[in-house]
């Protein structure tokens, strides 16, 4: 191209630039409701926020007003909860754990406006046992201990399933660590030995392995939220949106986000001792 050439095409470039500016306030308050109802007493909760502006430093805002209790549909049960002050979190008034096999219903009153949402409380699949080894370091792996989990998933449906990790009383929760599975290759991912690669220890740590068994929307916005926390907004990247709630406005206006978790979960801790 000659530089005439090069100009004209230069120009036309910049004629076709248009500055647009974003007006990133929250226009809308927004509930996000993040609830989990489990077989497990200690880890049912809801915490309700709204979120902050773009530019805001602070914290999302904390709502500690609202009317919250979770029905057993097939009983037709209903545990209220109350805002707990120490843990910023809903909780059941009573040390009350789902019943496998049931399904539950979570309301959420927040002045004139409700919100629901629906989950059945799923068998878990079996857990044998967890094993470690010890790996060098590897294209993309770091050296440490691996762990390998044993077990058997006997359903052939509603296969969506979360491993949660916690070393040495840390919950691992940044974006590389949720670790979501479904029946995409089978049902056997278990019978040979899962081993969690992207997860390394070292000799002396104590871990701690939850696997829940999902319903499909919570893993939909599970997978949605990890998606978007890698997205990182470059030219082949898809347009970033919010997670896909599974849970609904029910009466008055606007909109809400988050997601209500109804899961059973399986339970295990390993202290990395050294080579096995």
């Amino acid at each position: 191209m000659n530089k005439v050439g090069y100009l004209i095409g230069l120009l036309f470039l910049l004629s076709c630039q248009e500055e647009v500016i974003l007006d990133l306030r929250n226009q809308e308050r927004v509930p996000i409701i993040e609830a989990s109802w489990t077989d497990n007493p200690s880890l049912n909760r809801v915490k309700i926020t709204y979120p902050r502006d773009y530019y805001d430093t602070l914290e999302n805002e904390i709502i500690n007003d609202a009317e919250v209790w979770v029905s057993n549909l097939t009983s037709g049960e209903e545990i209220p909860f109350s805002f707990s002050e120490d843990f910023r979190r809903y909780l059941p008034r009573r040390y009350f754990a789902g019943r496998r096999g049931d399904s539950y219903q979570l309301t959420v009153k927040l002045g004139d406006r409700i919100f629901q949402s629906e989950g059945t409380l799923l068998h878990p699949p079996s857990l044998d046992s967890i094993t470690y080894q010890f790996r060098e370091e590897r294209l993309f792996s770091d050296e440490g201990y691996y762990l390998t989990v044993f077990g058997k998933i006997p359903f052939i449906e509603d296969n969506y399933y979360r491993v949660r990790i916690t070393r040495n009383d840390t919950l691992l929760s940044g974006r590389q660590d949720y670790l979501l599975f479904d029946d995409t290759f089978g049902t056997s991912i278990l019978d040979n030995g899962f081993e969690l690669n992207g997860f390394t220890f070292r000799a002396g740590d104590r871990v701690k392995l939850e696997l829940f068994r999902l319903n499909r929307s919570a893993f939909d916005f599970l997978n949605d939220l990890v998606n978007l926390l890698f997205n990182d907004g470059g030219l082949f990247s898809p347009p970033p949106q919010n997670p896909r709630s599974n849970i609904r406005v029910v009466q008055g206006p606007g909109r809400v986000e988050g997601y209500f978790k109804v899961a059973s979960v399986l339970s295990e801790t390993v202290i990395i001792a050294g080579d096995q």
